[in-house]
């Protein structure tokens, strides 16, 4: 009789194809719906971006309207599974770099609104945080995409194990 690992149910749970497809389509649809009100009105998030009073005024219109089809590109690879886990590694590089600046505004103690799903006329602290919180969430979901060792379901491209590859000599 085969020994169990203590560890092979969780490996079971959190590499299961079915939760990878799942997981990587709430990041993409969730990132696809954030891209859109961004590129329709990238004059607005350009006051956003302003209003983290994080980067060069020279650099905020490209920055506007760079990241937003970022994300849809994103989005997009994530749904149709195009080269899923360059696509889960680059979300990650980004949400580190949105929780990097709403949390150097948080210790700032400046209310500001994120520009995330929407444009807010009154952004709060506690709003912030919550936001903060959610991007937390989003890495942690990226996490199984970016770590996933088996095939892929629901993919157009393949990407190489990143487990295997780290691995192999």
């Amino acid at each position: 009789m085969k020994g169990i690992r203590l560890n092979s149910i969780p490996e079971k749970i959190l590499y299961h194809p079915w939760l990878e497809l799942a997981l990587r389509w709430v990041l993409g649809i969730t990132f696809l719906y954030a891209s859109i009100h961004k590129i329709v009105d990238p004059g607005k998030f350009a006051e956003v971006i302003y209003g983290y009073d994080l980067f060069p005024d020279y650099t905020i219109n490209l920055i506007a309207i760079v990241i937003p089809f970022f994300e849809l590109c994103m989005a997009l690879a994530l749904i149709l599974g195009i080269y899923p886990r360059t696509a889960a590694l680059i979300m990650a590089i980004m949400l580190l770099a949105f929780m990097t600046a709403l949390s150097i505004n948080l210790i700032r103690d400046l209310a500001f609104d994120c520009g995330c799903f929407s444009f807010s006329d009154r952004p709060t602290r506690s709003a912030v945080i919550l936001l903060l919180a959610r991007d937390v969430i989003y890495f942690i979901f990226g996490l199984p995409v970016l770590l996933f060792p088996r095939y892929r379901k629901g993919c157009l491209l393949q990407s190489g194990s990143l487990l295997t590859n780290l691995r192999s000599p």
